[in-house]
């Protein structure tokens, strides 16, 4: 009895570790994609309109960007740069997402 009690205690504690983490999951991807929609309502402000326009036709800041996309890797999520690039998105995302409710 003492055997089973304590394997569905076991149980439990897994179970609510793996909650724990699958809901941490969804918060990251809740912040990332806050940050995501805004940005892109954001690109059609009437202040910086003209100026996002000219940098899409900008073929040096073309390059650039190219150039940095390559540092980042989707495949390799654990590397160290993609590691620190998420954290960053996600920080933003939470505090715009906390912002605007």
């Amino acid at each position: 009895m003492k055997k089973i009690l304590f394997l569905n205690l076991l149980f439990c504690l897994l179970f609510v570790q793996s909650a724990d983490a699958q809901m941490a999951a969804l918060n990251e991807a809740k912040y990332v994609t806050t940050l995501k929609v805004v940005v892109d309502h954001k690109m059609k402000d009437a202040d910086i309109v003209d100026d996002v326009a000219k940098l899409r036709e900008h073929q040096k800041f073309k390059q650039d960007l190219a150039n940095m996309l390559k540092k980042l890797d989707n495949s390799r999520p654990n590397e160290a740069k993609n590691r620190r690039i998420m954290k960053i998105l996600e920080r933003t995302g939470k505090e715009i997402y906390n912002e605007l409710r």
